[in-house]
């Protein structure tokens, strides 16, 4: 009976309510909403106004003086049947393997040298300056690059009075001025200007690899081969897909190296989209049509973007086992 009493006057267990956030929590969660204030801003005035004003325009019909006139979906229609804007996707293709894939590769491979056999066998400081050396035509101007480069290949530059002192004058060649070596010549500049960055990405992502995991695998006998493809390539995964990411969007909205190499010619063999957009709505004072083209590649790298983003997730689940 007593037990039962007890029992009885037992309280039933009270969940505990959450405490209310006091006035100063709120008000410090406030507080720091303020601080995206400035960025959200700049990000309207900069990006979010200039992109619907292009896309708003990219419906019209405008020389840029007067009014401009509603057309609808008639410049993306043009462009299904453009020639030239199908030609300038395709230069890009060859551009994204100019500015990624072998940037990429080769900044991968002469980090790995650099890193795990020039600093090992010389001096840190030797590997060093080798990367700068490297990263030094990412320093140097896009313009003043192109035009030295656009020196160093024309008729009477220095490549061809290189060719002719090792007695290559057959091969002379205006490599600029030609259709069928321009695209190649251009992919050759981008390259040289294009492999620093991964190069220094890359050697800053095997500073933070563990010694020991070399070390171990050479007591095991591993050779270099080995230990690049067994340690190396899966401890900078993250690093790649950053260097693939930026690379890509840069090879996609290349504009600066065509404007002062070539201009897009000759015969629209090196032209792309940036430059169409801007040889349209400058030159041509087509300016919706130049501005449907700018939304179409602007929409491409979006959507690019958002897929590296995603495969980089994935990969990483996949690496924790999720």
């Amino acid at each position: 009976m007593a037990v039962s009493e007890t029992v009885a006057a037992t309280p039933p267990a009270v969940t505990p309510t959450p405490p209310v956030p006091s006035r100063r929590r709120r008000g410090r969660n406030a507080a720091y909403w303020l601080y995206l204030l400035p960025g959200a801003v700049l990000f309207i005035l900069v990006i979010g106004a200039p992109l619907i004003g292009t896309l708003y325009l990219s419906l019209t019909k405008w020389s840029g003086i007067g009014d401009p006139r509603w057309v609808g979906l008639d410049n993306y229609q043009q462009l299904l049947h453009d020639d030239v804007f199908w030609a300038s996707f395709r230069n890009t293709v060859w551009m994204l393997v100019a500015m990624v894939v072998v940037p990429t590769l080769l900044g991968l491979l002469l980090a790995a040298v650099l890193f795990d056999v020039i600093g090992r066998r010389f001096k840190p400081r030797t590997a060093a300056a080798l990367r700068a050396a490297f990263y030094l035509p990412q320093v140097l101007p896009v313009v003043v690059a192109g035009i030295v480069w656009g020196w160093i290949l024309r008729p009477d530059g220095a490549f061809n009075s290189l060719l002719d002192a090792v007695g290559l004058g057959a091969l002379r060649h205006d490599w600029l001025g030609d259709p069928d070596t321009a695209l190649p010549a251009v992919m050759a500049v981008m390259i040289w200007v294009q492999i620093g960055y991964p190069v220094v990405v890359f050697m800053a992502a095997l500073q933070r690899v563990d010694p020991e995991l070399y070390e171990a695998a050479e007591v095991d006998g591993a050779n270099w081969v080995h230990r690049f493809r067994a340690i190396t390539l899966p401890q900078i995964r993250p690093e790649t897909f950053v260097v693939a990411l930026t690379c890509t969007i840069a090879a996609l909205k290349v504009f600066g190296p065509i404007f002062a190499l070539t201009r897009g010619g000759p015969e629209n063999s090196t032209n792309v989209p940036s430059y169409f957009a801007y040889y349209t709505f400058f030159k041509k004072l087509q300016v919706g049509y130049g501005s449907a083209i700018s939304t179409v590649l602007t929409l491409i790298i979006v959507v690019v973007a958002v897929l590296f983003i995603w495969l980089q997730a994935r990969s990483e689940r996949r690496d924790r086992g999720f």
